[in-house]
């Protein structure tokens, strides 16, 4: 693994500090408060650790309640509702200066055979001859804020190569859908529990955005105030977050100072392998301009 990758890894392994307590450090990506993808794959690490191996998660539903510190580390509190004959239901509290800034449900199962069907997965080019995300930042680094320059240049955990290039300091009126590839920049342990921790670390990932695609603007821009509200995710089986994954993603509605989107996101065999759901905050700040 690349060093970003093991400390990714390491951000989202946990320190149990008591029975059904833990506690996980916090990384500043340079925005203004806490990523939610960490918060997110925290927390169903927290409860994963709290479930027997045979149950692997199925779905996780959120609330993001205050902005994070990512200057602090945060406490994960983990109630164990229920075990059932095939479900496991865990509660997960995150917690920061006393005040929980998150809360989540997660449900776990056995596997089990049954029916299946899947949406086919869109056709777009594959991610092979694509430029890096990193490496469309480096082409106008010039531009960048100083303050977040190196932030922003410095080496990525998760490589992503987005099908269509858009120029976040210039954004054009376009469709709400967007396709972008990515995977863990480097090989993973053979843990399955884990590359769904890193998956829902990455599904926070440009989701969101995909609700500004219509009015053309862009979460770099100072007068854009942006916040996840809640976020969904279900696992539809194991997955390699080492592999490449297609992140098709698009936003149906808009209003009220919210942008509702959603993801689904196939292996390179063509899988559904996870598909998500946010609501966020997409409020135009006349006074931040």
């Amino acid at each position: 693994m690349s060093h970003v990758l093991d400390d990714l890894v390491d951000l989202l392994t946990l320190e149990p500090i008591e029975e059904n307590l833990f506690r996980g450090r916090s990384q500043d990506l340079g925005f203004r408060q806490l990523f939610g993808g960490q918060v997110l794959g925290q927390s169903l690490s927290a409860a994963s650790q709290t479930v027997e191996d045979a149950r692997h998660v199925h779905s996780l539903h959120g609330y993001f309640l205050r902005p994070g510190d990512a200057q602090l580390p945060v406490v994960y509190m983990v109630d164990k509702v229920r075990d059932g004959g095939s479900f496991s239901t865990r509660r997960v509290t995150a917690v920061q200066k006393g005040q929980q800034i998150f809360t989540c449900s997660a449900s776990f199962q056995y596997d089990e055979a049954g029916y299946e069907h899947q949406a086919a997965m869109p056709g777009v080019v594959g991610p092979e001859n694509l430029p890096t995300e990193l490496e469309l930042t480096q082409r106008i680094a010039h531009t960048l804020p100083e303050q977040l320059r190196d932030k922003l240049l410095c080496p990525k955990p998760i490589e992503v190569r987005p099908v269509t290039e858009r120029d976040p300091y210039n954004p054009v009126p376009g469709d709400p859908v967007k396709y972008v590839w990515f995977r863990a920049d480097g090989t993973l342990p053979d843990i399955p529990a884990l590359h769904k921790y890193i998956m829902a670390y990455a599904s926070d990932f440009g989701l969101l955005t995909t609700s500004l695609m219509p009015h053309g603007k862009s979460v770099w821009q100072k007068d854009m105030q942006l916040a996840s509200l809640d976020h969904a995710l279900w696992f539809h089986g194991d997955l390699r977050a080492d592999d490449w994954l297609l992140y098709a993603m698009d936003s149906p509605w808009a209003g009220n100072a919210r942008g509702f989107c959603r993801g689904s996101v196939y292996n390179r065999a063509g899988q559904l392998v996870a598909s998500a759901a946010q609501e966020g905050l997409i409020r135009h700040r006349k006074d931040w301009a």
